[in-house]
């Protein structure tokens, strides 16, 4: 590893200028005092260098830095004579190990470790200072030493305090080496401290907790006292100002409600706190938090602990306008409405530093729960975060990087002039000429040229995620809701804007006003719905149906729970307005969902969303991410519910925008389903293992059947699995607790799988499950052991049976018995079967439900003659036969799209093929959009109009009358094709 040999005396250049010669003058006087009792000084002083430049004109714009080489020599004197990191390296451990060497192996005196302590500070803050003004060390590494050296001088702090505590008798210190080890005391920095951001003239923001049962508490009840007098004692080593100086301003009010709490808090108390009242700026100040000093290990398992507060799993689009509000409330304070230079506020003002963070920190809080990359601490890493994960545009990560650090400059030659904790720039042109050649500007108005662009940047950049200006234009005329009467101008703005019983549409937003839904009882819902109402009434009044839509929306907002959330949703995010009208005018099931649920409308903000294919790699890295903080089963499969029913929807609104087409949804569910069952037999094995333990030779498989088995979901398609198993013949029951025969462990596992799939919770169902499908359906086993099935397909299945199995697939469980599964399936299949019986026992299977389940109507497109069952039927024959006529069989679980690809040419004419094949492609794509829509049969007199018109959108036809002529057309064709292809007579053809 090379050695960073960076020295003051490689100043090539000095890019600093005095504040006038008569300044440099008195610099230099006060430097030569310096030269008389050092005389590295006054070598420098006889030298004509640009490192005596540099100097000289960093005294006279820094008073603070003149200052302390004058009453401090030697702070220069070693500044100029080591290895720049070298230097600032040991000023650290000198920090750190502050509170060792007290006499006969006792404590120092509080007063011995605030002098090590400011002695240390001077060093580094004096050469920090000239290795930034001089620009051999950027911002980032000033910041990171100064946050180095306040965790160092923070952590012999609380050694410093547990050891006198210890030696007072009242803390019992596991360590005397380490005090602060298993300690149980956790000290977080948060802020810039936490992510390494560190102001020059910072304060250092603290929280503390304790663990009660740590070895380090002789009792708990004296605890609170105790780390209270502790605490006091460290703010006054740390910040108060002795002939050495300080340290650091020490602030600990970011605690749970720091009113009413003491110093130092147990942690269990703040995690109640926490998760039953804590708040949004609460959130956005723990995404910072870094364990600093005490037990680190204590401390970063809390902050796991907690990240389900800071990150939550619902996405929490309230939280914008709530951390926008504190913004507006610092703003209103401080008086900083407008941009400009002088008496600017580069931390809270327009276009600052605060401006930069709140717009991380709210993503993060956004979107963190769902994204573990989203919760970085530092801004820079974070900014590039969010434009890798296309939340924000490259541009933007670009402009407000350079940004933040241009202002942390600014911000730091501001307190570098007098190491004041201020961030307010001068107000007079003399005191702002001395900031602006402190950042090596040749004057005032070019400094001030630059610094408002980059103000403005942010500001903007700021403004386009917080403060959407949608608003209707004056032009459009008036919208008043007040009152018991329409207002006559608002009736006719009504109307202009496509809505054609206005009166209706105005007696339902009054409802809306007058607070009498749930979701809009509390004064802040209804504040945000108003500031909403124009927009929305723009947005559906576009729609060609904008009555029925709205009031659809109308109901939905009726049976919310709360609204906030919704409405903050659709303010801050008008784009989706437009598919709110898209789905309240077409897809009466997505709005119960939505209304039911609204969280799973939190995947609507992802920017990925309508780009991005949910192929299977998609899915599992969601799933994956979402069930990475889960802690036990319930929380898991509360987790897979959760994700699950977001993820069907997301692929829903997919498929409702014609991004993937029906066919693509079926696989997209199918890919969901197979994931969300591996996650689940997976934690069920878990679960069980953990009561009965391992079945010596164990081993587990589900295969699915049906649609799941064959790519081809529907958004309400319930699941067909069978369970198969294997164990050693040696054994006879599970290795644990409470131990199982083979057949009670291997049913119990199926029926926990069953009833964490399918139990309905608060969080809904997984899936509906069904296994009829298995071995002698009802009546048998509920999971069956591998030999017994293989048996059972070879000797005693029908033909129905093996008509399923050609949509058998393997999702998931223990390799070696999926790979043996899959080979019964290719031998059962492969077997040359009489081509006679089979077609007749299809035939006869069709007749059988068209006798029992006929079609309700032409839109039953399942059951009608000619539709998906005599498709998929004629698939399922052409894989039974195929070995009688010399074919290879697809493996099973082929779509049957892909069958008759594969099967189709050597039975079925080309016209015909391809007519069965564009049926198949339109029924899917109808049946997709219906099951996705609706919730019972699609009757054509009481469909959503949105509906019908997305049907002839997917369809590509004019009107439904066209759409249903063509469904009429083709299931008359594959009828004919079926009854053609599936013919008992067929016995004479057979090879």
């Amino acid at each position: 590893m090379q050695t960073d040999m960076r020295r003051l005396a490689d100043i090539a250049t000095c890019t600093l200028r005095p504040m006038s010669q008569a300044d440099a003058k008195s610099v230099l006087s006060s430097l030569k005092d310096i030269g008389k009792q050092h005389p590295e000084i006054a070598s420098l002083l006889a030298s004509q260098t640009p490192l005596k430049d540099f100097i000289v004109a960093a005294f006279s714009l820094s008073p603070y830095l003149r200052d302390t080489a004058v009453a401090h020599p030697q702070v220069l004197v070693r500044a100029l004579a080591e290895p720049i990191t070298d230097h600032l390296g040991a000023c650290i451990e000198t920090a750190r190990n502050a509170w060792k060497g007290g006499e006969g192996g006792k404590a120092l005196s509080d007063a011995e470790i605030m002098a090590r302590l400011r002695n240390a500070k001077r060093d580094i803050a004096f050469t920090m200072a000239l290795a930034d003004l001089s620009r051999l060390f950027d911002v980032r590494e000033t910041t990171r030493w100064l946050s180095d050296f306040a965790s160092a001088a923070v952590s012999a702090t609380i050694n410093h305090l547990l050891f006198s505590a210890h030696d007072a008798g009242k803390l019992n210190v596991v360590d005397m080496q380490q005090p602060s080890e298993s300690s149980g005391l956790v000290v977080l920095g948060m802020g810039k401290l936490g992510a390494f951001e560190l102001n020059y003239s910072s304060d250092i923001d603290l929280v503390v907790f304790y663990e009660p049962q740590a070895p380090l508490i002789i009792d708990p009840q004296d605890a609170p006292e105790t780390f209270g007098r502790l605490l006091r004692r460290m703010i006054r080593i740390l910040q108060e100002r002795t002939g050495d100086g300080y340290v650091f301003r020490t602030d600990l009010r970011l605690r749970p409600d720091p009113g009413a709490t003491p110093l130092a808090i147990p942690v269990d108390a703040a995690m109640l706190y926490y998760e039953s009242r804590g708040q949004n700026w609460e959130r956005a100040a723990f995404i910072k938090a870094r364990p600093v000093a005490g037990d680190l290990k204590a401390g970063e398992a809390f902050l796991r602990e907690l990240t389900p507060f800071v990150f939550r799993k619902y996405l929490d689009y309230a939280a914008i306008a709530d951390i926008h509000s504190i913004k507006r409330q610092i703003h209103a304070h401080k008086g900083h409405g407008e941009i400009a230079v002088k008496g600017h506020n580069i931390k809270l003002g327009r276009g600052g530093i605060r401006e930069i963070e709140f717009f991380v920190q709210t993503q993060q809080l956004i979107a963190g729960g769902r994204m573990a990359e989203l919760r970085q601490r530092a801004t820079e890493p974070m900014l590039e975060g969010l434009a890798r994960a296309n939340w924000i545009d490259g541009k933007t990560a670009e402009e407000l990087i350079s940004a933040y650090w241009f202002l942390r400059d600014v911000e730091h030659r501001v307190q570098m002039v007098r190491d004041e904790q201020t961030h307010v720039l001068p107000t007079t042109e003399a005191e702002l000429k001395r900031i602006a050649y402190m950042m090596g500007f040749a004057d005032v108005t070019s400094f001030s040229a630059e610094l408002s662009r980059v103000l403005k940047t942010v500001e903007r950049r700021y403004a386009q995620l917080f403060e959407q200006e949608a608003k209707l234009s004056a032009e459009t005329g008036n919208l008043v809701f007040t009152g018991q009467r329409d207002d006559p101008d608002t009736l006719e703005t009504l109307r202009k804007l496509g809505f054609e019983r206005p009166q209706d549409i105005s007696r339902t937003i009054r409802t809306w006003h007058y607070g009498r839904y749930r979701a809009t009882q509390s004064v802040e819902a209804r504040e945000r719905l108003t500031e909403l109402t124009p927009q929305l009434l723009r947005v559906f009044g576009e729609n060609k149906r904008a009555d029925e839509a709205l009031l659809r929306f109308d109901h939905f907002i009726a049976g919310l729970p709360a609204g906030i959330q919704l409405f903050s949703l659709l303010g801050n995010n008008p784009g989706l307005l437009s598919l709110i009208v898209n789905i309240m005018s077409s897809a009466p099931r997505l709005a119960d969902i939505i209304a039911s649920k609204p969280h799973v409308f939190d995947g609507m903000l992802d920017p990925r969303l309508l780009v991005e294919l949910p192929t299977r790699d998609y899915l599992a890295e969601r799933i994956n991410g979402f069930l990475s903080g889960a802690r036990h089963y319930e929380d898991i499969l509360d987790r897979l519910r959760i994700t699950a029913s977001e993820q069907r929807f997301l692929i829903g609104i997919r498929l409702l925008t014609a991004v993937i087409t029906g066919v693509r949804a079926g696989y997209a569910l199918t890919d969901l389903a197979d994931l969300i069952i591996a996650a689940t037999l997976e934690a069920v094995l878990l679960e069980v293992e953990a009561a009965h333990g391992k079945f010596p030779g164990g081993r587990v498989a589900v295969v699915g059947m049906g649609k799941l088995g064959s790519h081809e979901l529907t958004a309400g398609s319930d699941v067909d699995i069978i369970l198969l198993y294997d164990h050693d013949e040696t054994a006879f029951e599970s290795n644990g607790p409470k131990p199982l025969d083979s057949v009670r462990y291997f049913t119990r596992i199926t029926q926990r799988l069953i009833s964490a799939l399918s139990a309905p919770t608060a969080e809904g169902v997984l899936y509906e499950v069904d296994m009829r499908l298995r071995p002698s359906g009802n009546k048998g086993p509920v999971a069956t052991r591998i030999n017994a099935f293989a048996k059972y397909q070879r000797e005693e299945a029908w033909t129905w049976e093996h008509m399923a199995l050609t949509r058998a697939r393997a999702l998931c469980g223990d390799d070696s018995l999926i790979a043996e599964a899959n080979t019964i399936f290719r031998e059962v299949l492969g077997q040359t079967r009489d081509i006679g019986k089979i077609a007749a026992d299809v035939a006869e299977m069709r007749e059988l439900i068209d006798k029992e389940k006929p079609p309700s109507d032409v839109w039953d497109f399942k059951l009608i003659p000619g539709g998906l069952v005599d498709i998929e039927f004629i698939a399922q024959y052409l894989m039974l036969v195929a070995p009688a006529r010399g074919s290879d069989v697809p493996p099973s679980g082929t779509s049957t799209a892909d069958v008759l690809q594969a099967l189709g040419p050597a039975l079925i004419a080309p016209a015909d093929l391809e007519t069965v094949q564009e049926a198949l492609t339109l029924f899917t794509s109808l049946s997709q959009i219906v099951r996705l829509c609706l919730d019972g049969d699609f009757e054509m007199k009481d469909a959503p109009a949105g509906l019908i018109d997305l049907l002839c959108r997917a369809a590509d036809m004019p009107d439904v009358k066209v759409l249903e002529a063509d469904i009429r057309r083709l299931s008359k064709a594959v009828r004919r094709i079926f009854q053609a292809v599936v013919k008992p007579c067929s016995a004479a053809h057979q090879t």
